[in-house]
């Protein structure tokens, strides 16, 4: 389980988030979402531990994390996948997955991680992570090297960002891929893309840094944003 417990932060005199509470059951797939600036970034930062609250706590499994440093948290079973793709001269495919796993792996299971996230690995497992990778492929690499890790928690920064229409629709079927195959791990994704919010089993709507909401997919089906306004619509399961 992770709780938060009244996190509050505040950046270049702006309070981002305010007093914020919330608690996460273990082995779900959670999407948080609201409009541009209400804090979800900055949470996702925050639980992983590359930015650190002013007040609150933070628990996960029981234990207090909050002074925990990133690695720490990250030898705690907790892993991020950011929303812009880190790329390196000279390391392959391959490379940045050991890497990730912070163990030894071999070729053939770097390919069978690659395979499970829809990538043709002998394609690709000695490929340079650079430009010449789409965005899709990109994130598609990312996800195979967060993945890897078998983690207890892992938190996606908008993996929608940057990947053309194709792309997104893959993007779709490899999380609920990886949420029918992990089933003991919790996938936190911070979207705003209705076609996510509908594979969740708990939206968590966010607004001016506050929770707005918080509701099981069947009970908060639709959520609208937009730069000015959120939007939360139910639809009346009963007709």
């Amino acid at each position: 389980m992770l709780e938060l417990k009244n996190i509050d932060f505040t950046r270049d005199n702006k309070h981002i988030l305010k007093n914020l509470s919330l608690e996460l059951p273990s082995d779900k797939f959670v999407v948080i979402t609201g409009p541009n600036g209400s804090g979800k970034s900055t949470l996702a930062k925050i639980i992983m531990g590359i930015e650190k609250p002013d007040s609150g706590r933070i628990i996960f499994d029981g234990e207090d994390i909050t002074d925990l440093s990133i690695d720490e948290r990250a030898r705690k079973g907790i892993g991020y996948a950011f929303q812009q793709v880190v790329k390196f001269k000279g390391i392959t495919v391959y490379d940045l997955i050991r890497l990730s796993a912070g163990k030894a792996v071999t070729k053939a299971e770097a390919c069978e991680i690659l395979s499970a996230v829809g990538l043709c690995a002998k394609e690709y497992i000695d490929r340079e992570v650079n430009s010449s990778l789409s965005g899709g492929e990109l994130k598609r690499i990312e996800i195979a090297t967060v993945a890897i890790q078998n983690n207890k928690l892992i938190i996606f920064d908008e993996p929608e960002a940057g990947i053309d229409l194709w792309s997104f629709s893959n993007l779709i079927e490899l999380f609920e891929d990886l949420r029918e195959k992990n089933k003991n791990s919790t996938s936190i994704i911070i979207s705003h893309q209705e076609r996510i919010l509908d594979i969740a089993d708990i939206v968590v709507l966010l607004n001016n840094g506050e929770v707005q909401d918080v509701g099981s997919r069947d009970k908060i089906n639709t959520v609208t944003v937009d730069k000015q306004c959120c939007k939360l619509s139910r639809r009346n399961q009963n007709g």
